[in-house]
């Protein structure tokens, strides 16, 4: 048995870190463990190397009056389901922490995060400054002490434009240029600070941000039964909404304990699945336009299926974009009347979806420029996917077997008849190949789905458990859940306070640790594979930055 396989519980965990552990803490999902701010790289390496914990999966950073306090949300990739969470306290007078990202690549943007948001410093990260909020920026927004009245007022050359011209230097073979924010290419308000020698990519640096509002604040102004909801669908806009609805409902549910009725379960399942093919042909579509600029024939054809999801949804709804459907403890309608007519339309859309597959196969994964341009480029082996903390599409992309429907089930999947797709290619044309290949999975999916809810007795058709009117979860309880997001794990942290309303609100995006990893996967290549990665990874920016 491998360390990932191998299942550790809370006494045998203190027991391998020792010395190291100055206290313990029981978060719903996992064993809390106190450290010194100077020991984490010890123990994280401990924990990775002696316990199998390999995915870094969040870190999610609070000020209280005491103290600062970051906490490293830890899985296994082969066994999700175990957890275990690095508490890290730090003193209010002087917030310094030791870096994790000598032990996984990807706390660098996590710590960044939490520097730029709480003001917690962390020594040794190879870049620490700010992410999400310009270098100019006063103060740190999530701390307890920030003033929202305080003007943002800079010199104008503190403030003058950073996207200067491209320029060589005098005694260099190399020339930085700028790609983004505003180009189509970018997927969004993205700017990639690209070096090149020649036409090769030497390095490349991801600069987010410009689309940051704050989310997890406005989460944590709302009461957790109806306020917060409406905000998830703002992350994924492009076309995972339910799936975002679903993030916080399980995160929720399981800090209330709160339980959701099996009818309105599979409800939740089919929709999510609609959402999924909704995602995945806007991320095939806009990949070929990226590649070689097929806009008649492709995009237009992913378009097309994609609208016809969208009006089930729109029919499910009542929403094209912000659904607000789901509610904690289950949906807020049943299925549309005559409901035989519904599950008619999802039935048409599923007969016609094999030819259409078929079409997108013989266009795109069939072509040989498609196969020139992605076949070895923007490779990302698995075992560097895993330091940046990839999931989704691009981490089964990559081999990686992970997928949270299957390894931390929720919902109806532990129910049904699916598969997990994975690749090995671990380049551009993998990642295309294994949303195309979802696409089948959420399809037969949605099938058993429909036979199911259009069988259901109509007596035992609960949509909602009974929620009280207000929820308070006791005090200083903790709980970090996830779900599979069309982009991959999305996943949620919330403390509570006694109150009807989150202490703490952290958003764990799969896009954002994703693009993190575009360096390792553009370092070498050509200009036009930076590209092709880059659409590749299928980001949405409302999620990157929240």
């Amino acid at each position: 048995m491998s360390l990932q396989e191998q299942r550790f519980d809370g006494d045998e965990l203190a027991d391998l870190l020792g010395d190291h552990v100055i206290g313990r803490e029981e978060h719903l999902n996992a064993p809390g463990f106190v450290i010194r701010p100077d020991e984490v790289q010890a123990v994280l390496t401990v924990l990775r190397d002696e316990a199998g914990f390999d995915h870094l999966s969040c870190l999610s950073a609070q000020q209280y009056e005491d103290r600062y306090e970051s906490i490293y949300h830890l899985k296994k990739y082969d066994d999700p389901q175990q957890e275990v969470s690095v508490v890290v306290p730090t003193g209010t007078d002087e917030p310094v922490s030791q870096s994790a990202e000598p032990v996984f690549r990807t706390a660098e943007w996590h710590e960044r995060e939490a520097y730029d948001l709480v003001g917690i410093e962390y020594e040794g990260n190879p870049d620490l400054s700010r992410i999400l909020l310009p270098e100019t920026w006063q103060g740190h927004p999530l701390s307890l002490d920030y003033d929202q009245d305080r003007p943002q007022i800079v010199t104008l050359e503190s403030h003058k434009n950073p996207l200067q011209e491209d320029h060589f230097a005098d005694d260099s073979d190399t020339i930085f240029i700028n790609i983004g924010p505003h180009h189509p290419a970018t997927h969004g308000v993205l700017h990639l600070e690209t070096v090149l020698n020649g036409e090769q990519v030497l390095d490349v640096k991801p600069d987010v941000g410009y689309l940051h509002r704050c989310e997890e604040q406005m989460a944590q102004n709302g009461t957790y039964r109806h306020q917060i909801m409406p905000y998830p669908d703002r992350w994924d806009y492009a076309s995972a909404g339910l799936l975002n609805e679903w993030a916080y409902a399980r995160v929720a549910e399981d800090l209330n304990d709160l339980d959701v009725p099996e009818y309105a379960q599979i409800i939740r399942t089919m929709s999510a699945e609609l959402c999924r093919i909704a995602a995945h042909m806007l991320a095939v579509g806009t990949f070929a336009l990226d590649v070689y600029g097929d806009f008649t024939a492709i995009f237009m054809y992913a378009m097309r299926d994609r609208e016809i999801v969208q009006n089930i949804l729109e029919d499910f709804t009542g929403q094209r974009m912000m659904f607000n459907y789901f509610r904690l403890g289950g949906v807020i309608w049943d299925i549309p009347e005559p409901r035989e007519e519904f599950f008619d339309k999802i039935r048409d859309f599923l007969d016609e979806l094999p030819v259409a597959l078929e079409e997108y196969h013989d266009l795109i994964t069939g072509n040989e420029i498609f196969q020139l341009r992605c076949l070895d480029t923007g490779v990302l082996d698995p075992d560097v996917a895993k330091q940046y903390g990839v999931t989704g599409p691009v981490a089964r992309g990559s081999g990686i077997d992970y997928d949270l429907r299957r390894d931390d089930p929720y919902g109806y999947y532990d129910q049904l008849d699916w598969n997990v797709v994975t690749e090995d290619g671990c380049d551009n044309y993998s990642r295309v190949l294994v949303r195309l290949r979802e696409v089948e999975e959420s399809a037969k999916i949605i099938e058993q789905c429909v036979e199911l809810l259009a069988d259901w007795p109509e007596e035992e058709r609960e949509i909602q458990s009974n929620v009280p009117r207000t929820l308070k979860p006791e005090a200083d309880t903790e709980v970090y859940r996830a779900v599979e997001g069309a982009k991959g794990e999305l996943g949620i942290y919330i403390r509570s306070d006694g109150t009807p309303k989150p202490a703490r609100f952290k958003i764990r995006s799969p896009c954002f640790h994703n693009l993190s990893a575009l360096p390792e996967m553009a370092r070498g290549e050509f200009v036009p594979d930076l590209v092709a990665s880059l659409g590749s990874l299928d980001i949405i920016l409302g999620e990157v930055d929240r």
